[in-house]
């Protein structure tokens, strides 16, 4: 089996060990910058963006542009992988009352997502405010058709206060359905959560475990006293993603192009770690090419944690 077949039967997003013959589920941990998985074949993967000074995304790199390092030490790559593959995406839309007046540019902004995405690209979209609700039909967990998933979009009655943290975690959820080796999350929002079950600590235990990569879009008014712009930049930190905050609503479709594009340019990085004490690893990426001048600038986590538990046999 090759390097480009064994990673299609890995999970491609994120960073995190999985096995070539079996993987269990995470075990909660308390680093807010790491998740563990338990493997017989231990393999970290990252999701990897890359920017020139301009801030324009680069493709078309090869494995020997880049250098993966582990605590210091570089590592071999073991797989490497560049195309643009399908992801499974959920797109996650505030609707809470304070939207109304921003609603029709938000929803013809992330309509412009959905269109610039790959046509084989499994989208879902949850609405929220005090509650989560699907905006597809019951029975349709994802859809590739634009119609349908504008109807979606468009499902949300603005009202009520801002269950971000339950729509997060409702979010996480629904992605491990997909089939799409890549996940991704898009979180559109005006305000801090002011009306979730479940608290912050409890969804950044649960971001820090996933293997989604997510896009947070902040659209805040001063006035607001619930704007919370750092939960949505921890979002983001934690999986390699980006944080967004737009000034205005002219901005917000640039903004979903950006980051539709980020995602199809994505590298996905593999290799395997060195055993060893040290439960947190601390990973830095480095990007270089003839092709192109100046300093190319990495998006990926950071860390990872390193299970140094044997994995059980039988």
């Amino acid at each position: 089996m090759n390097r480009r077949s064994a990673m299609l039967k890995l999970l491609a997003a994120g960073a995190g060990f999985v096995s070539r013959s079996q993987a269990v589920a995470p075990e909660k941990i308390e680093d807010d910058n790491s998740f563990v998985l338990r493997s017989e074949v231990r393999l970290v993967l990252l999701d990897v963006a890359v920017r020139d000074r301009r801030g324009a995304f680069v493709e078309g790199l090869t494995e020997s542009d880049f250098q993966v390092f582990e605590d210091g030490r570089r590592q071999p790559i073991t797989v490497f992988d560049a195309s643009d593959r399908p992801v499974t995406v959920g797109l996650l839309v505030d609707e809470s009352r304070s939207m109304t007046p921003k609603r029709d540019v938000i929803l013809a902004a992330a309509e412009i997502f959905v269109r610039q995405s790959n046509p084989k690209d499994e989208v879902f979209v949850l609405n929220f405010n005090d509650r989560v609700l699907p905006g597809l039909p019951a029975g349709t967990p994802f859809s590739d058709n634009l119609a349908t998933l504008r109807a979606a979009l468009h499902r949300g009655i603005p009202e009520g206060r801002t269950a971000l943290n339950d729509a997060v975690m409702e979010g996480l959820k629904h992605l491990s359905l997909g089939t799409r080796d890549r996940k991704a999350l898009i979180v559109i929002s005006d305000g801090g959560d002011n009306a979730s079950k479940h608290k912050r600590a409890e969804v950044l235990d649960s971001v820090t475990k996933s293997l989604a990569t997510i896009y947070a879009i902040g659209l805040y008014d001063e006035e607001d006293a619930d704007r919370d712009p750092g939960i949505m930049r921890r979002f983001a930190e934690l999986t390699g993603g980006e944080a967004y905050f737009p000034q205005n609503l002219e901005e917000m479709e640039p903004v979903c192009r950006g980051i539709a594009q980020e995602i199809r340019s994505r590298y996905t990085i593999g290799y395997i770690p060195r055993d060893g004490p040290r439960a947190v690893r601390r990973v830095q990426v480095r990007a270089s090419s003839p092709g192109h001048r100046g300093k190319l600038t990495v998006h990926t986590r950071s860390s990872y944690r390193y299970d140094t538990n044997e994995p059980k046999k039988g």
